[in-house]
């Protein structure tokens, strides 16, 4: 149904992603699925309780997410309640992203593979000022204008974002810079951003701090 409602196209990268990201999705869907009934069968004696099907139950049992469905899942930490309602507002993002077409705002920490949705960003940039992919990169903005308020409208190029967060940091809605933490606040939202694809020879210079971006808090997962 997504590669008859949302065909690949030469000028719009991000169909690719999206049809990337719902097979990666439906195929831990599919794991978390079909442990869950062999776990029912084996407990009623119509299928043999492997040691595999042993640990996710009792990882279950004891509210962690099983190891079974983290081979197939996205990186994470979370406890078992966590991670579910996670994966349900991941899922409702892009039923949402399938239904009604792009989104205006990506919420970034929910794509399963972030690195080809950043590089679909870049390629719909290059092949639209037809220039090589090795020789754009990221510019990075907060726009002011949307502090209070998410734009409703895509940009000209590049993507807007939310969903990262500043850990040892925060960002000061006055200075419009990063700032030292609140007493006792280790982590806070970032600001939207706007992953402005940019010429590597025109990127903006200024004093800045190239910050390492984590997918967990294991700090691994580099983006």
């Amino acid at each position: 149904a997504v590669a008859n409602k949302w065909p690949i196209l030469y000028d719009e990268s991000m169909n690719t992603v999206l049809r990337q990201e719902l097979q990666r999705f439906n195929k831990l869907i599919v794991a978390i699925l079909n442990s869950l009934e062999d776990i029912q069968k084996a407990i009623q004696g119509l299928l043999l309780m492997s040691a595999e099907l042993e640990t996710c139950f009792y990882h279950i049992f004891d509210g962690k997410t099983p190891e079974m469905w983290l081979a197939k899942s996205y990186p994470s930490r979370k406890p078992l309640g966590a991670y579910v309602n996670d994966l349900i507002e991941r899922l409702h993002f892009f039923q949402t992203w399938y239904e009604e077409g792009i989104p205006v705002v990506f919420w970034i920490s929910g794509i399963y593979f972030t690195q080809a949705f950043t590089t679909g960003a870049l390629q719909n940039y290059a092949r639209k000022y037809k220039v090589p992919i090795d020789t754009v990169t990221f510019d990075f903005e907060t726009p002011k204008q949307f502090l209070k308020t998410l734009p409703t409208e895509r940009p000209e190029d590049g993507v807007y974002t939310t969903g990262l967060f500043l850990e040892g940091c925060r960002w000061n809605d006055e200075s419009w810079m990063l700032d030292e933490s609140q007493p006792k606040v280790l982590t806070v939202p970032a600001p939207l951003l706007h992953f402005q694809p940019q010429l590597r020879t025109k990127l903006k210079v200024f004093n800045h701090y190239n910050c390492p971006t984590y997918k967990i808090s294991t700090r691994k997962g580099t983006l």
